[in-house]
């Protein structure tokens, strides 16, 4: 005859550790899959840990047979966390008069930026052949200021093209919050690494050269462009982005390896904290004599290749660049001429498909008739 104590006992030991159902096989599998990535990543054993817990949470929710939403958080967490590049870089390759043929090939004209872009390599390239990589690390962060279209981004991916770096551009025009940077936290629904891991991501190494392009139209918010310089300080100052942390990751991030440039419209909304990492380089407009030069030798093979025309199919007479540079009045970049000789090369290539010419040649006479009609 069984006591009432013992029932009681047996009644208590069950509310303490209630059954567990077995988990099915194909939960089983997924959770095994999840060992196997990160047991097969290079990821610091700290984080490993981190990640070995959260499927162990995992597991004992499937127990339960309700585990899907913390099952997709933890799946994509380790996803980013196998895709990150721990212990791949590019091998950079600091050859200072590739870099010098690299700038002429790209820019016509700035000498002095051009110049100023070249010091900053050649003290670098110094510093690493004296093996002084913690000075490397601390060197300021190029700064490109000045007007649209005059070739910031441009002369940025002619640098990494040049190191033989991967180039990633990230658009900090207008952020509407600094989690877009720093992440969100990975429990929220649908969150993700901010726009910093995603680069590195992206790039497949832990230096590639990020641009921040149009650091200055970040927000128009007073507090929260604020945030947004204080974030950015931590990003470029060499005594705090050793250890950056992400909010998805939730682990520090070492991104002193990554070389940053920053490019920006004007530098007034800049804190003082953050122009003290920056080495600024003012990039002048283009003159009218430049510009032509830039649009002959420059933009229109470039046009004529994207449009499908041969050299002989559209040619522009010497004396027609004075009616094409200032069509609309003058623009210190060179979008809008871009823009205007691709216009009149559409045009040009519908004559020649529809028969109407074998080749076209842009004059002072005709050249109206290439223009967009407004």
């Amino acid at each position: 005859m069984t006591s009432v104590s013992s029932i009681n006992s047996d009644h208590t030991e069950k509310q303490m550790n209630p059954a567990r159902t077995p988990i099915n096989r194909t939960a089983a599998d997924e959770i095994a899959n999840l060992r196997k990535k990160i047991d097969a990543s290079s990821a610091p054993e700290e984080l490993k840990e981190q990640t070995y817990d959260m499927i162990a949470r995992v597991e004992r929710m499937a127990q339960t047979g309700v585990y899907s939403r913390e099952f997709d958080i933890t799946h994509n967490y380790i996803d980013w966390v196998v895709k990150y590049p721990w212990d791949k870089y590019a091998e950079e390759t600091l050859d200072i008069p590739a870099v010098k043929q690299e700038l002429d090939a790209n820019h016509y004209g700035m000498v002095i930026v051009k110049e100023r872009v070249l010091q900053y390599l050649a003290v670098r390239k110094l510093l690493l052949e004296k093996k002084d990589f913690k000075a490397v690390d601390r060197s300021s962060v190029l700064c490109m200021v000045g007007l649209q279209g005059i070739g910031k981004t441009t002369m940025a991916k002619s640098i990494a093209k040049s190191l033989n770096r991967p180039f990633y551009r990230i658009s900090m025009g207008a952020i509407g919050s600094v989690l877009e940077i720093r992440g969100r936290n990975k429990a929220i629904e649908g969150a993700e690494p901010g726009q910093i891991i995603k680069a590195i991501v992206r790039s497949g190494v832990r230096n590639p050269i990020i641009l921040l392009d149009e650091l200055d139209k970040a927000s128009g918010e007073g507090g929260l462009l604020a945030d947004v310089m204080a974030t950015m300080l931590e990003i470029l100052d060499p005594e705090q982005n050793t250890s950056f942390r992400d909010h998805y990751f939730d682990y520090p991030i070492d991104l002193s390896k990554v070389m940053f440039i920053v490019s920006a419209n004007k530098i007034g909304t800049f804190s003082a904290a953050l122009m003290d990492r920056l080495e600024i380089i003012r990039m002048p407009s283009y003159t009218d004599e430049e510009k032509m030069v830039i649009a002959r030798d420059y933009l229109l093979p470039r046009v004529r290749a994207s449009t499908g025309l041969l050299e002989d199919q559209l040619q522009f007479s010497p004396d027609i660049w004075p009616y094409i540079l200032r069509p609309l009045g003058f623009d210190s970049g060179i979008r809008s001429l871009q823009r205007m000789i691709e216009n009149m090369a559409r045009a040009a290539a519908l004559e020649i498909v529809q028969g109407q010419a074998k080749s076209v040649t842009i004059t002072p006479e005709n050249f109206n008739q290439y223009l967009v009609k407004y």
